[in-house]
């Protein structure tokens, strides 16, 4: 049986990589989409569904931390804050590269802090097995 571990906080910034992408780029490079009937640039169902996959990711990854390895609660308040904006730019359209450009820049710090206090106390913890 293999033995496969997910590296949640580098699945949570791909997840961010991918949304930021997908609301920054997308319309520049697919805005002709909609001609063949195609329309996934401003597509409700798209989008909640990416902000989704980013809160379960997000939230599984720093929970799972934040339980196993640090108890810090910095990576969540960024996560969170994040998460925020993510939401926000749903509503205020007319600030949604601002408000995208924010999110992801929080949500990718909050998993690579989560990360790396993650790694860090796996050295000083005598419970962890290796």
């Amino acid at each position: 049986m293999m033995n496969i571990k997910l590296n949640w906080d580098a699945l949570g910034i791909a997840t961010s990589i991918a949304c930021a992408i997908h609301c920054a780029l997308l319309p520049v490079v697919l805005s002709t989409l909609p001609v063949f009937g195609i329309n996934i640039i401003h597509n409700l169902f798209f989008e909640w569904g990416m902000i989704a996959l980013a809160f379960v990711v997000g939230s599984y990854s720093l929970f799972h931390g934040y339980i196993k390895h640090h108890r810090s609660l910095t990576p969540v308040l960024i996560f969170s804050a994040g998460f925020v904006f993510l939401v926000l730019k749903q509503f205020f359209t007319q600030h949604e590269i601002p408000f995208l450009i924010l999110a992801v820049a929080l949500i990718i710090s909050a998993h690579f802090y989560n990360y790396r206090i993650c790694h860090k106390s796996k050295c000083a913890s005598p419970h962890h097995k290796h």
